[in-house]
């Protein structure tokens, strides 16, 4: 059974390191220059092509750095933005949405009422959609104990062809 922590209304303060990022302990360390798009994509997960997209669309928080040649270089505060936008889209979360969201961020302090209500609202629909699967979930438990009660019965040819 899925289960679903409540969230405090209002939680303890604890420095967040970044803008709106926890960084996840790497067991490669980022160079200093960074990483190149291709790097960056095996690191997180997702496609040169989405990391360019993401870009594109107006979902990173800070401007990607370059090198003297135009090519993209990542560092650590870009790969944790670009997991919070991947958990966030893999949760439902519209682009556009995500787009706000990244925008807030990236204005900086004064914003974090609006920034909370965002999230608060997508927690909401994500904890509906869990609910959801749980209930498709009993459904498809209950189909498999009646097959295997059905089988262990020995009476599973009546599963095939339901009588009326």
């Amino acid at each position: 059974m899925l289960e679903v922590k409540p969230q405090p209304a209002t939680a303890p303060a604890s420095p967040a390191p970044g803008p709106e990022t926890r960084p996840v302990p790497d067991p490669e360390p980022i160079p200093r220059a960074g990483l190149s798009i291709a790097e960056a994509a095996r690191r997180s997960g997702v496609t040169a092509h989405t990391l360019r997209y993401y870009e594109r669309a107006g979902l990173v928080v800070t401007t990607v750095d370059r090198t003297s040649g135009g090519r993209r270089r990542y560092h650590q505060l870009d790969l944790a933005w670009i997991t919070v936008c991947t958990k966030l889209r893999a949760t439902g979360m519209p682009i556009r949405t995500i787009r706000h969201y990244a925008q807030l961020v990236a204005a900086g302090p004064g914003n974090e009422h609006e920034r909370l209500a965002l999230l608060e609202a997508h927690r909401v629909d994500v904890i509906a959609k869990l609910t959801e699967i749980q209930q498709n979930l009993t459904t498809i438990d209950h189909k498999i104990d009646v097959y295997r009660g059905r089988l262990a019965a020995g009476d599973a040819d009546r599963l095939w062809a339901p009588q009326r």
